[in-house]
């Protein structure tokens, strides 16, 4: 027992670890791609409007595929597992095209586009491949839901601790690079560089230090087309968290995607941003790191639906707020927190949705249900990247950004005062603000009518399962007894 604890314990660390430079990574991506087209390389109206496009489609053809990628992994047979040699080869893959969407190539409009949509398209399908078979790590390490809930707050934990680090750290890379006399481009190809040596060097502790208790698992027969079928759209308790989350990514994508162009154009000094995302990285993690007391008294239920009414009133607050920053951070820390909550509620959710597939279809399914975790985040990502495009475009911001390039601090903050109208800035409010917390809420309605898997289902779901895996035991054991008589 106390080795099995020791592992535990070493499982729940490594798995966590590895997603500290992974989430970093992909934060510089999904939130600061757009951000680094925009104010560092410079693209027209027009030129921008096709990212957005091309953005948006490609996130979600990646998305519709992702249940085809986790059937590969589902079918996936070798001395390491089955969810391992696929988080490296995401891992190598996710890193290479990263570097390249951050490139200092001298290239036209016209050629950067097409260089950007070949490799955003196979940053995509590469990332999914990690994100599936990392997430499927985390069922097969434990059927308990506490210990889940441990394992699975302390890799929330750790994602967060890399998304934060970037949004801390993105503004200040061309002073922290200053001096080596590089170009703003040229600093930033060299920090993807290092991020993605990063992500590599976190993923090899999860890669090493993980190991899965595979004499939980059921042993399946490969998992074809219409099993993945299956799987997908005859577990309705997977399909109502995978919409549900999808809604909630969208709001929560398009809202963190604002973040630089909101404190850079509406507020007036993107500086404010990075001691903002400070306090709302220390709210979001202290949550996380204050979920198992909130659980021991209240059901994942009542904690859903109270992290719902906080980002309500949160969303409401920070788009009255006139940016006053007093009132903007109190939003913020409301917002943050609470969207913590919801963002590990809906990872337990969904890893629950695994046995609930397994007791009513017969099958287990880990990594096509787990499928739906990327499908979400590049689902949420694909139509945040159009929303804030077409808002840049619409509201006049893009033409400003432009127009900045070079300046130096004081005069583009003139520039900014100068040009940037007030309906631009309630545009981008609107879409920044008004749009996510309807998406939000209408996910909440759906997994209120719908969700029906709370503490006393799952108790009864893993004592069938037991039970089930027992008698095929006895049975698999009567006919190899038969078989033997007879021989």
């Amino acid at each position: 027992m106390i080795d099995m604890d020791k592992q535990m314990k070493r499982n729940k660390i490594c798995f966590g670890l590895g997603t500290v430079g992974r989430d970093a990574l992909y934060s510089l991506v999904s939130m600061y791609l757009l951000v680094h087209l925009t104010d560092v390389v410079g693209f027209s109206d027009g030129g921008l409007a096709v990212i957005g496009v091309m953005l948006t489609l490609f996130g979600i053809f990646d998305a519709v595929i992702d249940p085809f990628v986790g059937m590969i992994v589902d079918n996936t047979k070798t001395k390491w597992g089955k969810f391992k040699p696929w988080i490296l080869i995401g891992m190598i893959g996710t890193a290479i095209l990263t570097v390249l969407m951050f490139h200092n190539f001298k290239m036209n409009e016209t050629a950067h586009i097409v260089l950007l949509a070949f490799t955003y398209l196979l940053f995509s399908i590469f990332f999914s491949l990690n994100d599936i078979a990392y997430w499927s790590l985390m069922p097969a390490i434990s059927k308990d839901q506490k210990v889940r809930e441990g394992v699975g707050a302390f890799a929330r934990i750790c994602a967060n601790v890399g998304m934060f680090a970037m949004v801390l750290i993105y503004l200040q890379v061309p002073g922290l690079f200053s001096g080596l006399g590089l170009s703003d481009r040229n600093v930033y190809f060299l920090f993807a560089i290092i991020i993605a040596l990063l992500m590599c060097a976190f993923q090899c502790i999860t890669l090493f230090g993980v190991r899965e208790d595979r004499s939980r698992l059921v042993t399946t027969d490969r998992t074809t087309l219409k099993d993945l079928f299956r799987a997908l759209l005859g577990n309705d308790q997977l399909l109502v968290t995978a919409i549900s989350m999808a809604l909630f990514m969208i709001g929560y994508c398009t809202t963190t995607a604002f973040g630089t162009y909101y404190f850079k154009y509406a507020y007036g000094d993107e500086g404010v941003y990075m001691v903002f995302a400070a306090v709302l990285a220390v709210a979001q993690l202290t949550a996380l790191i204050l979920f198992p007391l909130f659980r021991k008294k209240f059901t994942r239920k009542q904690l859903y639906t109270g992290s719902m009414i906080a980002v309500t009133v949160s969303y409401v607050i920070f788009f009255l707020s006139f940016e006053w920053l007093p009132l903007i951070v109190i939003a913020g820390l409301g917002l943050f927190f609470a969207q913590a909550f919801i963002q590990l509620l809906m990872l337990l959710f969904l890893a629950d949705a695994v046995e609930y597939g397994e007791w009513k279809l017969g099958k287990r399914n880990e990594a096509a249900s787990f499928a739906v975790q990327p499908f979400i985040n590049q689902f949420g990502s694909a139509i945040s990247k159009g929303v804030v495009s077409f808002t840049l475009v619409i509201s006049g911001i893009n033409m400003i950004a432009n127009a900045i390039i070079g300046m130096t601090d004081v005069a583009a903050k003139e520039y900014i005062a100068l040009n940037t109208s007030s309906g631009g800035i309630w545009i981008m409010k609107i879409a920044m603000m008004i749009f996510p917390l309807i998406c939000i809420l209408i996910g909440f309605i759906l997994y209120s009518k719908k969700f029906k898997i709370d503490e006393k289902l799952y108790a009864e779901i893993i004592s069938d399962l037991e039970t089930r895996a027992e008698n095929n035991g006895a049975d698999k054991l009567t006919v190899s007894v038969g078989a033997e008589n007879e021989a």
